[in-house]
Order: C-alpha cells, then structure tokens, then sequence
C-alpha cells in the first residue's frame, strides 16, 4: 500500500489508513464517548488559552548525508524516519551543550 500524499509504499507493519477508516465507521457520540473515557483528556478553558502564543516550527535545511546501510533501514521501519533523526541529534545536541 501507498502512503496517499507521498505516493510513497508504507514500510510500517501498521496501515495508518486503517485506523482512520476505523475512525470514520463510528459515531460521534462513540467518538466523544472515547474522549471522555481517556484519563489524559482534560477541559480547556479560557483561562487556560489566556497566555497561548503561536509558536511557528524552525525552519528546515535540507542536507545530503551518508549513512550505514543497516542504520538507515532500522530508521526507516516506520514513517517519519527524518523526523526520529532530527529528534535523535538533537537530544544528542541538548546532552552535549546542557540545553534543557
């Protein structure tokens, strides 16, 4: 199967497309009954997006960089690969410099 905005053939075990068509065949009041029964959801109010600000992300660079063959497909498991290596190096980054 192909990931439907890349084109690309999905690597990952798990078709993320299934969980959607999942989600389509329930009702609303399933899907808000989910919502409620997760113990991370909590409430918002006004008080809490008082203070909210619009963070926009970093811009990207692109790059061309060598790696191990084996490396590489170990990182390409599962989608979102560059994505695990931008967050890999900068962990490693923030542990070098003490960045908290």
């Amino acid at each position: 199967m192909k990931d439907e905005r890349t084109g690309k053939a999905l690597k990952s075990k798990k078709n993320p497309a299934m969980d959607w068509r999942k989600l389509a065949q329930r009702s609303d009041a399933e899907i808000r009954a989910g919502i409620w029964a997760d113990s991370n959801v909590h409430a918002t109010d006004e008080r809490f997006w008082k203070d909210a600000k619009v963070v926009l992300p970093a811009r990207k660079e692109v790059v061309t960089m060598r790696l191990d063959a084996d490396l590489l497909e170990w990182l390409r498991q599962e989608s979102g690969y560059q994505t695990r290596i931008n967050a890999i190096l900068r962990a490693y980054m923030k542990a070098q410099t003490g960045v908290r």
